[in-house]
């Protein structure tokens, strides 16, 4: 290649990947290295994509793919197309992959069919349920990189069992805390609800897992709790165009107490969380940063891929009819914030993941 210096590449689609991927992408170029940003489009919405680039300070993508929606099928073949052809042009000495998401399974699978050598931010995390698509994804993910990097024990743990070799794997904490730590200040619960007519005690609903919203039987169920939840507490709820669909459509757009939102940028959502005498997800990276702001936690899910947020978090894990028992006795004190989060969560992952990087480089060069 003319001696030209081969840049680290970073594959991004949704807005939980932006937030994990902006102190690495900071402390790489702290480091000196040459970075191409590529933007799969997996995430299009203005609202959920653009704004968390400007918040979060990470530069404009290099390119952005522009694949969109679609079923998990199409949208991954559409992925693969797409990133051969960015991989093969842009040639990266790694390409760094974020989470769980089909926009990383996909450069994963590109970058490993072209001999290239993949990073996995958010590696090791297993739910150990596999009618999850975010499931097949990781695990898929884990077999082909070459450097994995884990944000809690349990995930180390998980990847020594399934036989990966213990040189390719790092403990180095949870990019996504960095983020959080980075911009708390930021994060202002008075404006925040004064913004969306939010009595001074609300709780905070964010549903999109197909688990919950896909189904029309369980997102009546998840309706249905929220109305009678929202007896209890109003709720302001930002919803992804799909989860509004279905939800709407399930009963929560007209439910007294509910406040049905577009989806927000990073600070007004986190602002909002930050408030919360509560906050009921589906979401993984809800379920990190309710464990270090020391917000109640309800995931509507059956398991989770980051137990440690139940084991050293504020996260219990609930169905639909446990709901609103569960918020009353939070509601009526049955709730202690733990005395310190996980394990390295100090906001220096980005720096760690980054040094390791640079080791790899340097290794190859």
């Amino acid at each position: 290649m003319n001696g030209r210096v081969r840049p680290v590449l970073h594959v991004v689609g949704t807005r939980p990947n932006f937030v994990k991927a902006a102190p690495v992408v900071a402390a790489l170029r702290s480091a000196g290295c040459e970075q191409v940003l590529v933007h799969t489009g997996q995430h299009y919405d203005e609202r959920m994509s653009d704004v968390f680039f400007r918040q979060l300070g990470l530069p404009r993508p290099d390119t952005d793919l522009g694949v969109g929606s679609g079923s998990h099928a199409r949208q991954t073949a559409d992925l693969l197309t797409a990133l051969e052809g960015e991989l093969t042009a842009r040639d990266p000495a790694l390409v760094v992959v974020y989470g769980d998401v089909n926009s990383t399974l996909a450069a994963a699978l590109a970058a490993a069919k072209l001999g290239m050598p993949v990073a996995h931010v958010e590696a090791g995390l297993r739910s150990f349920d596999m009618t999850m698509p975010e499931e097949v994804n990781r695990r898929l993910v884990d077999q082909l990189a070459e450097l994995l990097f884990a944000t809690s024990p349990e995930a180390v743990g998980h990847l020594a069992r399934e036989g990966v070799d213990p040189g390719r794997v790092h403990l180095v904490g949870n990019p996504m805390i960095d983020t959080l730590l980075t911009h708390l200040d930021h994060f202002d619960p008075e404006s925040a609800r004064a913004a969306h007519g939010l009595p001074a005690r609300y709780g905070v609903v964010t549903l999109h897992r197909p688990a919950n919203v896909d189904d029309p039987e369980a997102a009546r169920a998840a309706a249905r709790a929220l109305v009678e939840a929202a007896r209890l507490l109003d709720l302001a709820v930002p919803l992804h165009p799909r989860g509004r669909a279905a939800l709407g459509a399930a009963g929560l757009d007209d439910a007294p107490g509910v406040h049905v939102l577009d989806p927000l940028g990073y600070v007004e959502f986190m602002s909002l969380v930050r408030g919360a005498a509560a906050v009921v997800t589906d979401s993984g990276g809800v379920q990190e940063e309710t464990t270090v702001l020391g917000v109640p936690c309800l995931t509507l899910r059956t398991s989770t891929e980051r137990p440690v947020t139940v084991t050293h978090g504020t996260n219990r894990l609930i169905g639909p009819d446990e709901l609103v028992p569960t918020l009353r006795k939070l509601l009526d004190g049955d709730f202690t914030a733990p005395d310190e989060g996980p394990p390295l969560w100090d906001g220096r992952a980005g720096a760690r993941i980054a040094a390791e990087i640079v080791r790899r480089l340097e290794h190859d060069a």
